[in-house]
């Protein structure tokens, strides 16, 4: 009778293992994904406007670096950007009409020197066929009259030359300096506005690394930024389990010392298992493979959720 007992004892204890339902409840923590924020420019940090644990909304200042080189040599290319600009508008007016009137002037002067000498040279011709000048004379008389036509032609030239303005490929060489002196400016400003950084989001400040008077190398990260919608749930579920499970399937949060419960979704499912050391593998051991899933809470409740903080995940079995 004894034997009997024994053997529908071990036989109810082996029915009840064979029909237990595997646990619906794994536990996890909470997770973090930090926005570091650092300057691509180096300097002095002048201004840090936050500490730990405050929140900032998008668009708020974070910190600002020394600029006062920035600022000077901005400053010196729009300097240089506005002479530029001012010599391309000379060029294309051509001539100052002050200018213009002179060279007028000196043609007058030039053409009646040429109506002179073309005179005096008719009347010297005259004289020489009647030997009452030399040679020579009529020479000198015959080459200035030449000289005076030739100078107001190069002034007729030079007039023209002044009222069409400079030629085509000096003012394109003038527009290729100030488009080079703009790009220098915009990446002054750009320089600048790394001098200036501010929150990309909502988020809270979960540490900052300098202090103000430091020296921030480029790439220094100066503020760690925790936005709500960057805290995860991660937890390990075992092989059997995972195979039940998809991306964007509902599961449900609750923390130790709350029994509310809050929803979220599963967003990476881990394809590599894990295990739990020690493990030689073996059929026997397989159970102990374990899977890593992460799921994210509902931005509403985001917040509530602190990095490192236990949490305990059930499968929403009613919505696989």
């Amino acid at each position: 009778m004894y034997q009997i007992i024994i053997g529908f004892c071990l036989c109810a204890l082996w029915m009840t293992g064979c029909t237990q339902k595997a646990p619906d409840t794994y536990q996890g923590y909470v997770e973090g994904e930090y926005v570091n924020i650092s300057s691509s420019q180096s300097g002095r940090l002048d201004k840090l406007f936050v500490k730990r644990g405050m929140n900032v909304a998008s668009g708020d200042p974070l910190f600002t670096l020394d600029s006062a080189n920035e600022t000077a040599l901005l400053h010196q290319n729009e300097s240089e950007l506005d002479s530029a600009r001012a010599s391309l508008s000379d060029m294309q007016k051509g001539s100052r009409p002050e200018e213009i009137e002179v060279i007028k002037a000196k043609m007058l002067q030039a053409k009646a020197d040429a109506l002179y000498y073309q005179g005096q040279l008719k009347r010297n011709q005259a004289l020489y066929k009647e030997h009452a000048v030399s040679k020579e004379i009529l020479e000198s008389t015959a080459a200035s009259s030449q000289r005076t036509s030739a100078f107001v032609l190069e002034l007729e030239h030079d007039l023209k030359v002044a009222q069409l303005g400079t030629r085509k490929d000096q003012i394109e060489a003038q527009k290729g300096k100030i488009s080079q002196i703009e790009a220098l400016i915009a990446q002054s400003l750009w320089r600048l506005s790394e001098k200036a950084l501010k929150a990309p989001s909502n988020a809270m400040v979960f540490d900052t690394l300098y202090r103000e008077g430091e020296f921030v190398p480029s790439g220094g990260i100066v503020v760690r930024l925790l936005p709500p919608q960057n805290r995860k749930i991660r937890f390990f579920v075992p092989q059997n389990i995972v195979k039940r499970l998809s991306t964007n399937q509902k599961v449900l949060f609750s923390m130790m010392d709350n029994a509310k419960s809050y929803e979220g979704t599963i967003t990476f499912i881990s394809p590599e298992a894990e295990y739990t050391p020690p493990l030689i593998y073996s059929n026997e051991s397989k159970e102990r493979l374990v899977f890593m899933v992460e799921a994210y809470p509902k931005s509403a409740d985001a917040t509530l959720f602190h990095p490192g903080e236990p949490i305990q995940v059930t499968i929403d079995a009613s919505k696989h």
